[in-house]
């Protein structure tokens, strides 16, 4: 696939800026204010007993090794106090800021995916699925790294830097101003690199997100790649996209290190020039050594959090990114809403379905229009087979008539409501699919069959598996109804995959029925069977049967004949046979064959 064949690249978003995006991870982590606290307080522990080891060596430097070598075991002694505060201390803030990490991971994955289940079909006919999931994967693995380690880092280093140029200032204001002045010199590399490595490290995060779509699409389509001996061609395909992210990669981290090799070597330098002059100092007797051994290990600890802090900068730019590409997918709403004042649809439900002069194009074929002036009554409990060549507008109609999408004129009415007036889950509660491509999903037979009615009892499951000619394989397996399916049904044959998924619909209690070649990867011998079974069941639902294979539509009420989005015929089988138009055509073809 080639780079513009991607639906959504770093140069095609707005760039951040800043920091702003990880305000969306704050707004999650704060949800836990004790954990917040605890992880803050051990934290400031932390930092803190660190800084009073260079302290506590003063003490015991001036009053022990150079006072006339007095009695330095207290010294020792409130040493191992010390460690031992620092011990528990890291050991609380490392338990609490990991379990904030993966408690916000675990809310922000949650959220987007339960917004995720809200949007239309639409967005993700513009947005691959397998990229989607690759931000819940690759992206959310960056936040959880930041909150729950970079973060807490970052604030102990802080506080360790803040507390450490306090603490130099009360050894030697004169050394330590020297140290501040070189702060601005420090500082401005990040200033100057930190948005173009946060604009690098954006792009990173999309060249992850494209591997892990690449290894989606060709893990599900494995038998297809073996079966025309494309493994070659994949394997380079995945290559390009594992070179590609690796020379992103390359970017990121020559700036990274840059920018820590000018940090460092610049901090380290102005602090060796520094001691150098407090070493001529305790020479001439104007500070002691105790002071000087104090200062060199509390400018080194200084230095090392400021250094370490141009590292966390550089992962904080990484997470806004990756936070910014995960508030994407927070922030998106669906195109088909609830009405503020829904109205309801009659009750009982009817099962009467009308489309009035709708015009309708795909958002994402805008010039290929798929229904032209369709204008259509299906009354209750009537059976309507349509039919037609490839493309005609078949199946738009059942995306039309669940409100996956909204026509750009006209109306489509259910129970005489049209669509965008009634609250679309109170639509779709009364309507059952069985859809072309079928989905199993990785769990049990029980869960795939009641799936239309979840609260459905065995009796009434195996009484549709019956009904759908599915009951007979279904207590041949190992577990029964209890038999885990493998992903998308793997365990499963075609024809066994879509009796269930009939069988499904057909345990659903709703009055419209929608039937998009429901017996295509059925024999001939389970496709009578199903037939039979759901013409019975037909008898109380209003029914919309899409079929390529005309021997199955023969007895609906109406047979609806369509071409490029239009209805050209209508009638039924042996009328619309005799007057020798397209369905005619259609007919002799198959039959002939």
């Amino acid at each position: 696939m080639s780079e513009s064949d991607q639906p959504s690249t770093a140069s095609e978003r707005p760039a951040a800026r800043s920091l702003n995006s990880l305000k969306m991870v704050w707004s999650y982590a704060s949800r836990y204010p004790m954990q917040l606290l605890i992880a803050a307080v051990a934290l400031s522990v932390a930092a803190l007993s660190t800084l009073a080891i260079p302290w506590q060596f003063k003490q015991m430097v001036d009053s022990g090794f150079i006072a006339g070598g007095g009695d330095v075991s207290p010294h020792f002694r409130l040493f191992y106090v010390i460690v031992a505060i620092m011990a528990l201390a890291t050991a609380t803030r490392f338990y609490f800021v990991s379990w904030l990490g993966e408690r916000t991971v675990a809310d922000i994955r949650q959220a987007v995916q339960k917004n995720l289940l809200t949007l239309a079909p639409g967005f993700f006919e513009e947005n691959r699925p397998s990229e989607i999931a690759s931000r819940m994967t690759a992206d959310t693995a960056v936040i959880e790294q930041i909150v729950g380690s970079t973060v807490s880092i970052a604030l102990r280093n802080l506080v360790m830097g803040i507390g450490g140029t306090i603490y130099l200032f009360t050894l030697s204001p004169k050394l330590t101003a020297g140290i501040l002045i070189g702060i601005p010199i420090i500082v401005m590399p990040i200033v100057l690199m930190g948005r173009h490595l946060q604009n690098v490290s954006r792009v990173s995060q999309d060249r992850v997100a494209d591997i892990g779509a690449t290894v989606a699409e060709q893990l599900g389509a494995m038998k297809i790649v073996q079966v025309f001996g494309q493994q070659t061609r994949e394997a380079d395909r995945f290559s390009s996209a594992v070179e590609s992210n690796f020379t992103t990669a390359k970017r990121r981290i020559r700036l990274r290190a840059i920018m820590t090799a000018l940090v460092i070597g610049l901090l380290f330098s102005s602090i060796t020039t520094l001691l150098w002059y407090g070493a001529i100092g305790v020479a001439e007797g104007s500070i002691t050594g105790g002071t000087i051994a104090a200062f060199v290990l509390t400018g080194g600890l200084v230095a090392g959090a400021f250094g370490a802090l141009t590292e966390v900068y550089g992962d904080l730019l990484r997470a806004a990114g990756a936070a910014e590409r995960l508030n994407e997918l927070l922030v998106e709403r669906s195109s088909i809403t609830a009405p503020v004042r829904p109205i309801a649809l009659p009750s009982p439900p009817v099962g009467e379905l009308e489309f009035r002069h709708v015009h309708f194009r795909y958002p994402t074929r805008p010039d290929a229009p798929a229904l032209h002036d369709f204008s259509l009554r299906i009354a209750p409990r009537e059976t309507v087979a349509i039919v037609g060549p490839s493309g005609a507008g078949k199946s738009t109609l059942f995306q039309l008539a669940a409100r996956f999408y909204d026509p750009q004129d006209g109306a489509v009415l259910l129970d005489g409501v049209a669509l965008p007036s009634a609250d679309p889950a109170e639509v779709r509660s009364r309507i059952a699919m069985v859809p072309q491509e079928t989905i199993i999903f990785a769990a049990t037979a029980r869960d795939n069959l009641r799936y239309g009615h979840w609260d459905a009892t065995d009796d009434q499951l195996w009484f549709a598996a019956r009904a759908a000619n599915a009951e007979e394989f279904l207590r041949s397996l190992p577990h029964g109804l209890d038999t885990q399916m493998g992903e998308g049904g793997a365990r499963l044959s075609g024809g066994q995959r879509q009796r269930i998924a009939i069988a499904r619909a057909l345990i659903r209690p709703a009055p419209l029925l929608l039937l998009d070649e429901a017996t295509s990867a059925l024999d001939a011998e389970s496709e009578r069977l199903v037939q039979n079974a759901v013409e019975n069941l037909m008898q109380s639902r209003t029914t919309i049967v899409i079929a390529h294979r005309l021997a199955t539509v023969r007895a609906a009420d109406r047979i609806i004949v369509m071409d490029q989005g239009r209805i050209v015929e209508e009638g039924r089988h042996d009328d619309l046979v005799a007057a020798d138009g397209l369905y005619a055509r259609l007919a002799k073809l198959q039959f002939q064959d």
